[in-house]
């Protein structure tokens, strides 16, 4: 199968990289390119591509709100994969709760850029650990989300945690001796029940109820 990808950078030299380094992939296409987020948007539209690797920082629409409004148009059948700098940005978290399915560092290796796509591709989450710590020393502690909490079932809570700590719906499966199907079953009741709109989503929202307690870093 191949990925379908729109790639949205205002500077074009970072841009036009991955761009090149994604159409080497023999399972990658990038069916367009876009400046800015209302670009971006148009370009979603037109190609419904499987992945739009999004930068947050952009003139006309920054990246946030192109995330959103895709995510509203394409309920969730659009992942978009955030490009960030993470030291210097600080609305990670708001492109998050936007709808975004995941995060990559602009340092990143070309090798991990493209396994990055496919794991957004395929329906999972994707946060780098530096960026999960990070999120997760800034935000946790709040309780958003939480209200819904009591309307889970207890396999729900246990597979929510379990998508929390990064495990796929295939390593659920086996843990939990379950098939995939009913793990991915699980996984969308629950995320139907907190109004949640991506596998990120519910990292977030895992770790804000307390679900999760993340482990003390020194960095």
């Amino acid at each position: 199968m191949t990925i379908k990808v729109v790639v949205a950078d205002d500077q074009a030299l970072v841009r036009g990289s991955f761009a090149a380094f994604l159409r080497a992939q023999p399972d990658i296409e990038v069916a367009a390119e876009a400046a800015d987020g209302v670009a971006a948007v148009a370009a979603a539209a037109e190609h419904r591509p499987d992945v739009v690797l999004m930068d947050i920082r952009m003139p006309e629409m920054d990246g946030i709100e192109a995330t959103r409004r895709i995510s509203e148009a394409f309920c969730g059948e659009v992942a978009v994969l955030i490009l960030t700098t993470f030291d210097h940005d600080e609305y990670v978290y708001a492109a998050l709760r936007a709808g975004a399915s995941g995060f990559l560092l602009k340092d990143t290796s070309p090798e991990d850029l493209v396994a990055a796509v496919r794991v957004i591709a395929s329906g999972e989450a994707l946060l780098a650990p530096t960026v999960t710590k990070r999120l997760i020393r800034e935000f946790t502690g709040a309780q958003a989300g939480t209200a819904h909490l009591a309307e889970l079932t207890k396999r729900e809570n246990e597979i929510m945690v379990l998508v929390a700590r990064g495990l796929s719906n295939n390593q659920i499966a086996d843990k939990l001796y379950l098939s995939a199907t009913t793990v991915k079953t699980h996984v969308n009741r629950l995320m139907t029940k907190l109004a949640l709109t991506s596998r990120a989503q519910v990292v977030a929202a895992a770790y804000e109820a307390g679900l999760v307690i993340p482990a003390r870093t020194t960095d």
